[in-house]
C-alpha cells in the first residue's frame, strides 16, 4: 500500500513553522504507530513541534489521531456519572488514593487510570502495590463492573488505550522534548477522554517539585488541556496548585498510603485533605453532583468503606501491615528556628534516589523507602531534633540522598512566615 505522505515533508513543514493539515496529522500518528515512520524521524517531528510549537486546532487533531489509534471505553451504562482528576505530578502528591474513593462516597463513578514513576514524580499504581496483595491489572469488564458495585477502580491503562501516546511518550522521554506543551496537553487528554470519563478535572503542579516550574507555563499547560477536553465534549477545568513545598508529610511508597489512610481516617496532614477536598468539590460539580459535602464523607468513615472495598476488590487486604524499610538515617536541623523552606525537588530526588522511583521504566522500586519530614515551613525547630527520616533497605544509598538534600532547606532564628495558598489559580473554558 502506498502512502499518501513522507515522513520528511511532514517533519520540512514543522520545521518550517507551518501548519500540519489534518490529513497530515492523521498519517503520521497512525504510521507512527504501525511502524512505517521511523523513531528517528518522530523524533525529529517533535523536537520541531517543540520548537515551533502548534495551534489550538492542530493539538486538537493530534489528541484524535491519538485516541484513534486505540479503543474509547465507554461507561454510559453506569448507574452513576463518571468524574475523573489527573494530576502533573509532585512530591508526595499521593491526592488520587484518598479522593477516588472519597468521590465514590458521594456518588459519582471515578475510573482512575493511573502510571507507574518516573525520577522524583513517584507513580500511583508503585503506591497502591506496597498494599499486599494488590494488583494493577483490570480487565474492562472488571472495571465496568467495580464502578457500579465500589464506585472507584485506579488501575494501569490497557495497552489499547491510546498506544500512540505509550510510544510516543517514551521517545520524548529520551530525545529531549518532554517540556512540548502541545505533546504534553495531548499526551494527557488523548488517555483522558479515551477513557471515556464525563467529567475532569487538571491538577497542574507549579513550582521546584513540579513538571512546570512557572505559573506563566502552567497556566498555558492548563489552558491548552482545558481546551482540548471541552472541545471532545468532556466537561473539563483545571487547577493550578503548590508544588515548591512537598505535600503531606511523606515522599514514597507505602508511607504515602500510610498517609492516605490516615486522610480517609478524618486526619491527616492539613494540606493533604485541603487540597483533596477541592479536588473532590469540583470532580463532583463537574458530574453534576452538588448536594453532598465530601467533607461529611471524610467525617463519617463511608469513604473509608469505599477504599476498603476497593483495595479487596483488587485482591488487596487493606488491613495488612504496610512494608517498613531495613534502615533509617536521621537527618537534624543544624539550628534553632522556623522552617522557612523545605525544597519539593530535592525532597522527591531523595527519595527516588534512596529507591522509592526509577530512572528507567523496568527499574523495580522499594516498597518502604523514602522521605519523610518531621517540620513544614512555618514550623519551629529546635537545634538537634530530626528534621528529616531518610528510609531505605540498601543504606549504602543514604549518601547521595543526603547530597541532594544539603541546601533543600532554610531555618532563620524568629522569621515571619506566612504559608500561601495551596490552589493558585482556576482555569475553565
Amino acid at each position: 500500500m502506498s502512502e499518501p505522505f513522507s515522513a520528511v515533508e511532514v517533519i520540512v513543514r514543522k520545521r518550517d513553522g507551518e501548519k500540519l493539515s489534518d490529513a497530515q496529522i492523521d498519517w503520521v500518528v497512525d504510521a507512527y504507530t504501525r511502524g512505517v515512520v521511523a523513531d528517528e524521524q518522530m523524533s525529529a517531528l517533535a523536537m520541531a513541534i517543540l520548537l515551533n510549537g502548534m495551534d489550538r486546532s492542530e493539538i486538537a487533531r493530534w489528541t484524535a489521531a491519538m485516541i484513534a489509534s486505540g479503543e474509547r471505553m465507554d461507561f454510559s451504562g453506569l448507574s452513576r456519572p463518571t468524574t475523573d482528576k489527573h494530576s502533573t505530578g509532585g512530591v508526595g502528591d499521593k491526592i488520587t488514593l484518598p479522593l477516588a474513593p472519597l468521590v465514590a462516597a458521594c456518588g459519582a463513578a471515578v475510573p482512575q487510570l493511573s502510571g507507574r514513576g518516573l525520577g522524583h514524580s513517584g507513580g500511583t499504581l508503585d503506591k497502591l502495590e506496597s498494599i499486599p496483595g494488590w494488583r494493577a491489572s483490570v480487565s474492562n469488564q472488571e472495571m465496568f463492573a467495580q464502578l457500579e458495585s465500589v464506585g472507584c477502580v485506579v488501575c494501569a491503562a490497557g495497552d489499547e488505550l491510546a498506544p500512540a501516546d505509550k510510544k510516543l511518550y517514551a521517545l520524548r522521554d529520551v530525545t529531549g522534548t518532554v517540556e512540548a506543551i502541545p505533546l504534553i496537553a495531548s499526551s494527557i487528554m488523548s488517555k483522558k477522554i479515551a477513557e471515556g470519563t464525563g467529567a475532569l478535572v487538571l491538577d497542574v503542579k507549579v513550582g521546584t517539585g513540579a513538571f512546570m516550574k512557572n505559573a506563566e507555563h502552567a497556566r498555558q499547560l492548563a489552558e491548552t488541556m482545558v481546551a482540548l477536553g471541552t472541545d471532545a465534549g468532556v466537561h473539563t477545568v483545571a487547577l493550578l496548585t503548590e508544588m515548591s513545598t512537598p505535600l503531606g508529610l511523606t515522599a514514597g511508597n507505602a508511607m504515602e498510603v500510610e498517609e492516605s489512610v490516615e486522610v480517609l481516617a478524618g486526619g491527616g496532614p492539613v494540606d493533604v485533605v485541603e487540597l483533596t477536598l477541592a479536588l473532590a468539590r469540583e470532580m463532583l460539580a463537574g458530574a453534576g453532583i452538588t448536594d453532598v459535602d465530601p467533607a461529611d464523607r471524610l467525617a463519617d468513615g463511608s469513604a473509608m468503606d469505599r477504599w476498603k472495598q476497593m483495595i479487596r476488590a483488587q485482591d488487596g487486604d487493606p488491613d495488612a501491615p504496610l512494608p517498613v524499610a531495613k534502615e533509617s538515617q536521621d537527618v537534624l536541623a543544624p539550628s534553632s528556628g522556623v522552617l522557612t523552606r523545605l525544597d519539593a525537588l530535592a525532597v522527591g530526588t531523595a527519595a527516588w534516589r534512596l529507591g522509592a522511583g526509577r530512572s528507567r521504566k523496568e527499574d523495580p522500586v522499594q516498597a518502604g523507602a523514602g522521605v519523610r519530614w518531621h517540620a513544614r515551613p512555618g514550623d519551629t525547630v529546635t537545634a538537634g531534633q530530626p528534621l528529616l527520616t531518610l528510609l531505605t533497605d540498601e543504606p549504602d544509598r543514604f549518601e547521595r540522598a543526603l547530597a541532594i538534600l544539603d541546601g533543600a532547606y532554610d531555618i532563620e532564628p524568629d522569621a515571619a512566615y506566612t504559608a500561601g495558598p495551596i490552589v493558585l489559580d482556576r482555569v475553565e473554558a
